[in-house]
């Protein structure tokens, strides 16, 4: 196949997605409104057009641009990662056929925006063909007028092999300082949708009853320094690490030595990548009740869902993980095989490639 992607190069998603077929012997052609966070790949044949702004001149350049790169390459099939800019250039290219994968708040908040909304449902109607992770996403695809036949699921996937329980990483737990102690993760990023504040406001409720415990926070984003404020003026920053962003490879070390994953957005577009990795690492975890969450994480099973920004309940459940090792362990097995079974990124990648096929 001549698959031509209009995706991200600063996505890890749509890097993981394309290495699939490049590696499956696709020709692939990458087109990015993005400069490549990943380096050089291999094999692909890699396109950056003018970087998104929305001035009319920079979105004018970048649909002619497009345009002229498809006529050149010839596709079997494009596909666009994320229904907002990338799906509306891809639909206005006039190219068939053509998927678009929506990711979440492409749908569920852009869309918020009237203008924006009408753009985004000129892109939906005019693709053959929509994937997405959640059912909640697929539903409110659907509220904007668009076919269920027409929609997809289909999941980013885990790499199973990668992310997978293993022994805790010495020489990290001693450059972090958590040796001998109980250690609680979260990698959302620190943007208000993600609402970390709520895991800093339970830090404390938690120290009372294990005073050593300590909490990796990674990620970025425009809340970190309030959110480090907010640690600091709680008396508790030493018991806190914060990590920044830790690149894929990196994320299973991390994940090894964590006894609990935490999640506390505010709204997922079916299940977070972050806290499927945890899941297939064997971790149990305790996650806000947005997205599909409920259809992954059963209370007393795997794991508990609480509600949103509830420190307390939050703290409760972590506490009650704490306590009950052998419960810990136990959510963990329980969620190694529920991702090796529902979310398994090579499985997920050959339905794609099916699709594929039968679409061109």
């Amino acid at each position: 196949m001549k698959i031509c992607f209009l995706a991200g190069a600063d996505s890890i998603h749509s890097k993981r997605w394309i290495e699939y077929f490049v590696k499956e012997g696709s020709e692939v052609h990458w087109i990015s409104l993005t400069p490549s966070s990943f380096g050089e790949i291999k094999d692909i044949k890699f396109y950056l057009l003018r970087q998104f702004s929305s001035k009319l001149l920079d979105i004018i350049f970048n649909i002619i641009s497009f345009r002229k790169l498809i006529r050149k390459i010839k596709p079997n099939i494009l596909h666009a990662h994320y229904a907002g800019v990338n799906g509306v250039i891809a639909a206005l290219s006039g190219f068939h056929p053509f998927i678009i994968t929506a990711w979440g708040s492409d749908i569920l908040i852009a869309t918020k925006s009237k203008a924006v909304k009408i753009l985004i449902k000129f892109a939906l109607k005019r693709a053959d063909l929509i994937t997405t992770d959640g059912y909640n996403i697929k539903e409110a695809i659907i509220n904007l007028g668009i076919m269920p036949k027409k929609i997809k699921i289909i999941r980013t996937g885990v790499d199973v092999q990668k992310f997978c329980p293993g022994s805790k990483n010495k020489e990290l737990e001693k450059r972090l300082e958590i040796s001998d102690c109980h250690v609680i993760i979260s990698l959302r990023n620190f943007d208000p949708i993600y609402d970390v504040g709520t895991l800093i406001r339970a830090i404390p409720l938690i120290l009372k009853e294990f005073p050593t415990a300590k909490f990796i926070i990674g990620g970025k984003g425009s809340e970190e320094q309030k959110l480090k404020k907010m640690a600091k003026s709680l008396i508790f920053f030493d018991s806190i690490k914060f990590i920044g962003c830790i690149s894929n490879n990196e994320l299973p070390k991390y994940l090894r030595i964590a006894d609990i994953y935490i999640s506390t957005s505010l709204s997922d577009g079916g299940l977070a990548a972050s806290t499927a990795e945890a899941m297939a690492c064997e971790l149990p975890i305790v996650i806000t009740d947005s997205g599909d969450n409920k259809k992954w994480v059963e209370d007393k099973k795997n794991g508990f869902v609480v509600p949103i920004k509830n420190p307390k309940i939050l703290a409760e459940k972590i506490i009650y993980l704490l306590k009950n090792k052998d419960k810990r362990k136990n959510f963990g097995k329980v969620n190694r095989k529920i991702i090796e079974g529902k979310y398994n990124y090579c499985k997920e990648m050959e339905k794609m490639e099916k699709i594929y096929r039968t679409l061109i």
